[in-house]
């Protein structure tokens, strides 16, 4: 075992990210009691500095300062120094992250923030070089020292401001949500798409899933070509381009160029689990051959190389791997050609080994040709040959790589991005009728509810090593609700639609609401951070109140609880106002006001038949439906006197009313009119 010099309290801890931070110089503390009780007694300011794992400039931050004796000399000596890992306490991380963002105006990772030793906040910034680290270090130290009165009154007005951002007005429920509503701002949202390389305009281009899920759906609904094109030419650059590892499938977190060429190489549970539901509804759509691939390769990367031997999906892989960025994905001509042989013509215009596809020092990043039809006509084959000789190279090249030492592993398993995942590859299952999918979905839940649900019946959010920890936030409960609902819907199996129901009903035990008739971010049994956070924006993770609005109205229809549902249309009324400033900061609250504005139908599908006919059925398309049923009646009000014998029937319902039954399917989706 290797010697360490230096060990710090981090050591004791199970986050990847804290524990590659044990053996800093720096005499780090994890967030607690304990850090601000010290703080306050030596009358030191805090030094909160928040990251995660697969975080590339978090660990050139490490290495140039936090690696450095005498760096961490002044650090250890001026301030008390928390580590705290972004995913394992995004309460903490929100709250500084808003703060750095009010004082400069821009945020990310590494976070590095000053704050008083009650944790108000007064200085920040992100990634600092080790001279300008220097510097700050001893510009706050004197100002602490010497100008402590202004430094407590800005740190006042800091706080009322994180106080503040978060007031939502509580806006009355209208008498409908209309539709028209949304046509304004997707016409505002267009002028910022790219219409050469997908995604919006510029660089970098980050995927966000549930934009292009929310367009995909609205131009369907509306019958608007153009924007569906849109949204397939996204998908198509962004599968062939580099932010898709085309050896080994699975989604980089986003494109540092406008081209979806060059990636930064980290790759997030959470982008993959949200890309399988927007290609598995984009495939349900189009029937896109390439799609079905996506969605395959995706879920093989996930199942290869994010899965325990408990099915616990882990957190992510790190961008660098021996102290490069890229290193493990990236390849030189001479490297292709000894594996391609007499095939490098057609690989290397396939994968642009060119031009197009050279990153930096003689390296090329994989970069597919939108134009396989015509290399397949250039060499003389057609595209079942052309895809065989792809793939023989794909594998061959894939053996190579695994020969190369491997990016890090944050293995801490979350609740909340585990259930993006379940929800995932339930969609994935549900596009594609692969039965593998929703048996690792199965299995990851089966992960969930023994290891990650209390015996009161409320959620942790993390595991590693056999220990769960951190008690819950919204984020864990909103998309446990929503991939219970899923797999439901996938399965038929009663078992999990009253799971979700359970959590929901500890949501509103849980978590205090907001006047808005928003809940708050952290359970209101926890310690309070200095201020209370609302999430409602969507962005790489769509918020947890919007998650959790729609929950209450699809739950509030299954179960015909009316509180629920409105409690949803609350949640959307408060924030609509929100939309047309900034439509792509909205995305799974404009899905939800879809559900509202447009009609919205429960399918029912009962007898010993359902799991087939819902098979049949939801091959299409079809937005705006939640799916219930089961061999006999169940539970759920909706499914009460529905069974007849020897008949599968399928009821479609609005409101709890539905048409007569039919047998079928064509019919049943006749009746769907949106």
């Amino acid at each position: 075992m290797a010697e360490h010099k230096y060990t710090n309290a981090l050591i004791n801890e199970t986050s990847p990210y804290l524990l590659q931070h044990a053996h800093n110089p720096v005499d780090w503390l994890p967030w607690g009691d304990e850090a601000l009780a010290k703080a306050e007694k030596e009358n030191k300011p805090l030094l909160i500095s928040i990251g995660y794992s697969a975080c590339h400039w978090c660990h050139v931050m490490e290495h140039e300062s936090f690696e450095d004796i005498s760096v961490a000399e002044i650090m250890n000596r001026d301030f008390v120094c928390i580590k705290v890992d972004r995913e394992e306490r995004p309460d903490v991380d929100q709250v500084y992250m808003d703060a750095v963002q009010l004082m400069s105006g821009r945020g990310g990772w590494p976070l590095n923030c000053f704050a008083t030793p009650d944790g108000r906040p007064f200085f920040g910034g992100t990634y600092f070089p080790k001279d300008q680290w220097l510097s700050v270090l001893d510009q706050i130290k004197n100002a602490y020292t010497n100008n402590h009165a202004q430094i407590e009154e800005y740190a006042d007005k800091l706080t009322t401001g994180l106080k503040t951002m978060d007031e939502v007005p509580l806006v009355e429920i209208p008498e409908s949500f209309k539709k028209e509503e949304l046509d304004e701002l997707v016409t505002k949202w267009k002028e910022r798409l790219d219409n050469k390389e997908g995604g919006a305009k510029g660089a970098p281009k980050f995927p966000i899933p549930n934009n292009y899920l929310f367009l995909l759906n609205f131009a369907h609904l509306n019958d608007d070509s153009e924007l569906m094109n849109q949204v397939y030419l996204t998908l198509d650059k962004m599968h062939r381009g580099g932010i898709n590892d085309q050896l080994g499938g699975g989604f980089a977190r986003y494109s540092t160029d406008a081209h979806w060429k060059v990636p930064h190489f980290e790759k997030m549970l959470y982008d993959n689990a949200q890309m399988l539901s927007l290609y598995s509804e984009a495939y349900r759509l189009s029937k896109t051959p390439e799609y079905r691939r996506v969605i395959l390769e995706t879920a093989e990367f996930i199942e290869r190389e994010l899965t325990s031997p408990e099915f616990a999906f882990y957190s992510a892989l790190d961008a660098d791997s021996e102290g490069e960025e890229g290193k493990f994905y990236i390849w030189s001509k001479d490297d292709i050609k000894g594996v391609a042989g007499d095939n490098f013509d057609v690989v290397s215009e396939f994968f642009h080994i060119d031009s197009k596809g050279y990153w930096e020092h003689d390296n090329y990043i994989l970069y597919r040709n939108d134009k396989a039809n015509k290399i397949a006509e250039k060499a003389g084959l057609n595209e079942e040959e052309l895809n065989d000789k792809i793939d023989d190279f794909k594998r061959d090249l894939m053996s190579l790589r695994d020969e190369r030492i491997r990016p890090g592993l944050d293995d801490k398993s979350l609740t909340s991005w585990n259930a993006m995942c379940v929800k995932g590859l339930c969609d994935a299952y549900i596009a594609t009728g692969e039965e593998k999918l929703l048996d690792l979905a199965k299995k990851n839940c089966s992960f969930l509810l023994n290891k990650q649900l209390k015996t009161d019946g409320t959620l942790w959010h993390s595991y590693k090593d056999g220990r769960s920890t951190i008690n819950a936030y919204l984020e864990d409960y909103a998309f446990m609700i929503d991939a219970l609902i899923r797999m439901y819907e996938a399965s038929l199996d009663e078992s999990y639609i009253i799971a979700a129901r359970k959590l929901t009903i500890q949501v509103q035990e849980e978590f205090e609401q907001a006047s808005s008739g928003l809940f708050y971010f952290k359970s209101k049994k926890d310690k309070e951070l200095v201020a209370k956070k609302l999430e409602t924006t969507d962005g790489v993770i769509p918020a947890s109140n919007s998650v959790m609005a729609s929950n209450f109205f699809k739950l509030g229809l299954l179960f015909g609880n009316e509180t629920w549902i409105g409690i949803s249309k609350q949640m959307l009324a408060s924030i609509s106002e929100n939309f047309l400033r900034y439509p792509q900061g909205y995305s799974q609250w404009l899905l939800l006001h879809q559900s509202m504005s447009r009609s919205y139908y429960e399918v029912a599908i009962v007898g010993e038949d359902c799991e087939q006919k819902r098979k049949e059925l939801t091959a299409s398309f079809i937005p705006n439906v939640v799916i219930c049923g089961g061999k006999n009646e169940g539970s759920l009000p909706i499914l009460e006197n529905r069974k007849v014998e020897s008949k599968t029937l399928i009821y479609v319902c609005q409101n709890g009313a539905c048409q007569m039954p039919t047998e079928d399917v064509s019919a049943a989706l006749d009746l769907l009119k949106f």
